[in-house]
């Protein structure tokens, strides 16, 4: 496998894109941890009075909908740039380009692992506990990382072409925000919509997450099989649109 030839070139991107994330920053990493918190206090001082009443642990609940979706959003946001930002690597030398894509993925999965850990204090302090269920994480997280993959190589390509792609896809980041059950309780949404609406992978895997932490529970086959759909629809289209795109990579950028 051509990706294991370049790992030493992937691990350096990957360090380098997490160190420029942190760079003239005074508290570093520690912003990636006070970030989510500091959104749960706000959301819950907004929502706390709708939806605390019809969802237990409200807490936890909305923290884990925020670290879900800032993997999704901040990674994809910042994948899509992937290819324009290192015009040198793609002008100047012969690599797969689709190595520049991954490594920012993986820089974010790496700070989403550890922005995770947070979670682990407040189900103690809170009472929920940390349950055995939580050796399923790394599983899930994986699985969200080859979604978020597949979905960046077909941002990441396109972008090089349709630089208005960019304030698009953060109009797009602003709706699926409330179009997802971060903040509100999945059975707010209208019983006969419910089945279209578990239809986004989204939705699946933070439900999926919450079943995890906040529930002690195993999340249900049809969740893992709707989320293997995608994973591999996403990285077959992914792969397919990258590989045809990138011809004229060095030309566009």
């Amino acid at each position: 496998m051509y990706l294991w030839d370049y790992r030493e070139l992937i691990g350096n991107l990957v360090v380098s894109d997490l160190k420029i994330k942190y760079a003239n920053s005074v508290l570093g990493f520690a912003w990636s941890l006070l970030n989510p918190l500091m959104m749960m206090v706000i959301l819950y001082m907004v929502f706390s009075n709708i939806y605390k009443n019809n969802q237990q642990n409200f807490v936890i609940y909305l923290l884990i909908g925020i670290l879900s979706w800032r993997f999704f959003s901040m990674v994809t946001t910042s994948a899509l740039e992937s290819i324009v930002t290192k015009q040198s690597l793609v002008k100047k030398i012969y690599i797969p380009r689709d190595i520049l894509t991954l490594s920012v993925v993986i820089s974010g999965l790496i700070s989403s692992f550890l922005e995770f850990l947070v979670l682990l204090p407040l189900l103690v302090i809170l009472g929920v506990g940390i349950s055995s269920t939580i050796v399923i994480f790394p599983v899930v997280q994986i699985l969200f990382f080859l979604i978020i993959y597949g979905l960046s190589l077909i941002l990441a390509s396109l972008y090089v072409y349709f630089r208005d792609l960019n304030q698009i896809w953060q109009v797009a980041i602003q709706l699926g925000f409330f179009l997802c059950p971060i903040v509100y309780p999945l059975s707010y949404i209208p019983e006969k919509l419910q089945a279209y609406y578990m239809l986004n992978p989204v939705t699946r895997v933070i439900g999926m997450y919450r079943d995890i932490f906040l529930n002690g529970t195993i999340p249900g086959l049809s969740d893992f099989l709707v989320v293997l759909a995608f994973v591999a629809i996403l990285l077959i289209v992914g792969n397919l649109v990258f590989s045809k795109l990138s011809r004229r990579f060095a030309e566009e950028v």
